[in-house]
């Protein structure tokens, strides 16, 4: 079947590191792109727009959907995705992130990598001559957000006006859901309990993302508020990579914020269920609800691959 040409995104910022780089524009021309190779993608055409190209996979946390999605998109756009430890890297063992950028900079035309702090991957970013995606930071999840707002414009059409609640941690999902749904124009409620909030300097940000584009952010600590009439309901486990050791304390804190057939009983009454998985069945949400008709969770995880490939290709095109 012939190729058809496509082009990626014009994106201004080098790399890819939060959602805050982006244009509303930007973020719509991205999902539609990432539908438009998904669409290649179930018909079987061939789309091998990265030839040549290759991709370092450094993770230093664990992972399932960012590894298979980076490395399976990465094949199907003709290029090449290397999976690296940072335990077998020389990072692990002492090398500078400063020495580590410049190095991988002479070998792969990308970087993605899955660490702990945000910091330290825009260090990276600041020292490589390649783009770097931010494949998760304990501040920003943006690669999965942009799965998330791809699934909903599947879903709901235009997101202008549409209400998502987030109920849980206020951690990287929460910050990163907060600036996706402020640049698309939506509101975003987000509850967690006292102790538990989305860092206050990344909700500032989003509130003046929401002024611009007509959106808004609400906090709460109280569910119901939060999902009150929500065209789509969303959480993540109450004890992340890094925090395992609060499994106990967290369950006692979050008793009240799971997502229950009793809390979506208060959204709208076609509201879409997401998770960023993987999911705690009885903790964070009931099996009811993730397994029930309202739950697009698995075409959320999907989107990963499409949406993914949508950044590769808008970043790698010129490069």
């Amino acid at each position: 079947m012939t190729m058809q040409h496509s082009k990626g995104v014009s994106l201004d910022a080098k790399d890819f590191l939060t959602l805050k780089t982006l244009t509303p524009e930007q973020l719509q021309q991205l999902i539609d792109l990432g539908i438009h190779l998904k669409q290649l993608v179930q018909t079987n055409q061939p789309h091998p727009y990265l030839t040549g190209k290759t991709l370092a996979m450094i993770f230093e946390k664990s992972s399932t959907r960012t590894r298979v999605s980076f490395e399976v998109g990465m094949a199907q756009l003709g290029g090449h995705a290397l999976n690296l430890s940072s335990d077998n890297l020389q990072m692990g063992r002492g090398e500078t992130v400063q020495d580590t950028a410049k190095v991988f900079s002479e070998y792969v035309d990308a970087i993605m990598i899955r660490t702990y702090s945000h910091a330290m991957v825009e260090e990276l970013a600041a020292n490589a001559t390649v783009p770097v995606i931010n494949g998760l930071t304990d501040d920003y999840h943006p690669c999965q957000v942009l799965a998330d707002l791809m699934t909903l414009v599947e879903l709901k059409g235009s997101l202008i006006g549409k209400k998502l609640a987030y109920v849980g941690d206020g951690n990287n999902m929460a910050h990163s859901l907060m600036i996706g749904c402020a640049k698309m124009g939506m509101t975003c409620a987000i509850a967690s309990p006292e102790g538990y909030m989305p860092k206050e300097e990344i909700v500032q940000t989003a509130k003046g993302i929401a002024g611009e584009t007509g959106g808004s952010i609400i906090i709460t600590n109280e569910p119901r508020e939060a999902v009150e009439a929500a065209d789509a309901v969303y959480t993540d486990v109450w004890a992340s990579m890094g925090w395992e050791s609060e499994q106990a304390e967290r369950e006692i804190a979050f008793k009240d914020f799971q997502v229950n057939d009793e809390l979506v009983k208060y959204a709208a009454s076609d509201y879409t269920f997401l998770h960023c998985l993987p999911a705690h069945r009885g903790e964070e949400v009931t099996a009811s609800v993730l397994d029930g008709s309202h739950s697009y969770v698995f075409q959320e995880a999907g989107n990963r691959l499409h949406a993914q490939k949508a950044l590769l290709l808008s970043l790698l095109q010129s490069s």
